[in-house]
C-alpha cells in the first residue's frame, strides 16, 4: 500500500478542496510552509480566503477567547485593498474589550454591511456604525443566535422558540431590527400543533474564525488553556454544512497523532486553516493573560473579593435570599455577577449551583469585564448546549 500512500501526498487528498477553490493563494500559502497537507497559515494569508458578500460567524464571548489575530489581519486587508466589503457578522456576545479590540477592529464603513448579534456593548465603533445607520444590524436573543449557528450547522431551517413574545425581537415589534436600514425578516412567527413560536432563521455561513489553544498540522484543535468552549465546534460544522471554510487560531502547533484524541475538541475535518498567534494576541481574554483557575487546570482556595457594602452588596444579598438550596441559578452580566461573591461570602455555594450563559456549572462567576468564566466550577458545556439547558 506504500504507492498508493504516497499517491495520496502527493495529490493533497486530504487538503479542503473547497478552500483550494475559494482562492488560489491556498495552494501557495500551504506549499510555504512545506507540505499541501500542512494546514498551518499567517493571518494574512487566512484573510484573502475571505471573499466580498461573505457572512462571517466569528468566536468569543464578551472579552473572553476571540481570534484577535486574524481580526487584526482582516482590518489590515481591508484599509489596504479595500476587500473583503460587504460581510455579515454573525456572532453572539462578543469578542471585544469596550473599546478597540476585538470586533471593534474590524468597524468600517463598507468592510461590514451587516450584523446579527446578541450584545453590541463590547465594541463601541460597531455600535456607532449601527446608531449612525451606516450598517444593518440586528439584535436578538444571545441563545437564539447561538441555536441559529447551531440550526445552520445541521442544515435546518432554523431555530424554533417561544422566546422573545412580546419583546423587541417579536415579528409583530420590529423582529430585532435596531435600524432603519435593516429590512430583512429573520425571525417569524409559527403555529405548530395549535402552539404559537418564534422561528429565527439559520444563517448560512460561508467563513468561521474559530480560536483554540493547540492544533496539529492536520487541523485538529484542542482548547487547554481556553477559559470557555463558546460555540467554535458549530460554528466550523455551520461553515461546512455550507461549503465554507474554518480558520483556527490558536497558540501552539502540535506534530500529528500527538494530541490525545480526547481532549481534542474540533476535529481536523472541520478546519480549513491554522493561524499561530504572537502571544499578546492571544491572551485568555483581553483582560488577563492566562488564569488557570478559569481553564480548569487547578482549583483555587482564595476567594475572588467581597463585595462592599453599598447599594450593589445590597441587592446582591437579597436576590440570593430568593434562592433555595439545590437550585440552579442563571447569573448575567452586571448586578447579578455580585450574587456569587456574597453567595461565597456566606459558604452557600455547596447547597446552590450558579452558572452562566457560556457553558459554566457551579464555583464562583468572574464578574466585569471579566465575566463570563468562573473558578472551581464542576462542567463545562458549550454555550448552546446550555441554552437548551436553560
Amino acid at each position: 500500500f506504500k504507492p498508493v500512500f504516497r499517491a495520496m501526498r502527493r495529490c493533497s487528498l486530504l487538503v479542503p478542496l473547497v478552500a483550494a477553490r475559494r482562492q488560489p493563494g491556498f495552494w501557495q500559502a500551504s506549499k510555504r510552509y512545506g507540505s499541501t497537507r500542512h494546514k498551518v497559515m499567517t493571518a494574512d494569508d487566512a484573510v484573502h480566503l475571505i471573499r466580498d458578500g461573505d457572512t462571517v460567524t466569528i468566536s468569543g464571548f464578551v472579552g473572553q477567547n476571540g481570534p484577535e489575530e486574524i481580526l487584526i489581519a482582516l482590518a489590515n486587508r481591508f484599509k489596504a485593498t479595500n476587500h473583503p466589503r460587504d460581510l455579515t457578522i454573525l456572532f453572539g456576545a462578543g469578542p471585544g474589550n469596550f473599546a478597540d479590540k476585538g470586533l471593534s477592529h474590524i468597524a468600517h464603513e463598507g468592510l461590514i454591511k451587516r450584523t446579527i448579534g446578541a450584545h453590541y456593548g463590547c465594541f463601541p465603533p460597531i455600535a456607532a456604525l449601527v446608531q449612525a445607520g451606516k450598517i444593518e444590524a440586528y439584535n436578538l436573543p444571545l441563545g437564539s443566535v447561538s441555536r441559529m449557528i447551531r440550526a445552520a450547522a445541521s442544515k435546518s431551517p432554523g431555530h424554533l422558540t417561544t422566546v422573545g413574545f412580546g419583546t423587541m425581537v417579536d415579528p409583530k415589534f420590529g423582529g430585532g431590527k435596531i435600524n432603519d436600514k435593516t429590512k430583512e425578516d429573520l425571525v417569524q412567527e409559527l403555529e405548530i400543533n395549535g402552539q404559537k413560536y418564534l422561528l429565527y432563521k439559520a444563517i448560512p455561513v460561508d467563513v468561521a474564525l474559530i480560536r483554540g489553544t493547540t492544533a496539529d498540522l492536520n487541523g485538529n484543535i484542542t482548547m487547554e488553556k481556553e477559559s470557555l468552549y463558546g460555540d467554535n465546534l458549530i460554528q466550523a460544522m455551520a461553515a461546512r454544512a455550507n461549503g465554507g471554510i474554518a480558520i483556527a487560531q490558536v497558540e501552539h502547533v502540535a506534530m500529528n497523532n500527538s494530541l490525545s484524541s480526547r481532549n481534542v475538541r474540533i476535529p481536523g475535518t472541520l478546519v480549513d486553516g491554522v493561524v499561530v498567534a504572537n502571544h499578546t494576541n492571544h491572551t485568555m481574554s483581553y483582560f488577563t493573560d492566562y488564569n488557570p483557575a478559569h481553564a480548569g487546570a487547578v482549583r483555587t482556595p482564595s476567594t475572588l473579593g467581597s463585595l462592599e457594602m453599598d447599594e450593589r452588596k445590597i441587592v446582591a444579598r437579597r436576590a440570593l435570599l430568593e434562592v433555595v438550596p439545590n437550585q440552579v441559578v442563571n447569573l448575567g452580566i452586571g448586578m447579578a455577577e455580585g450574587v456569587a461573591l456574597v453567595a461565597e461570602e456566606e459558604k452557600v455555594l455547596n447547597f446552590i449551583t450558579l452558572t452562566t450563559e457560556p457553558g459554566v456549572h457551579g464555583g464562583v462567576g468572574a464578574s466585569g469585564y471579566e465575566f463570563g468564566p468562573a473558578k472551581n466550577y464542576d462542567a463545562l458545556l458549550e454555550m448552546n448546549q446550555q441554552f437548551d439547558f436553560y
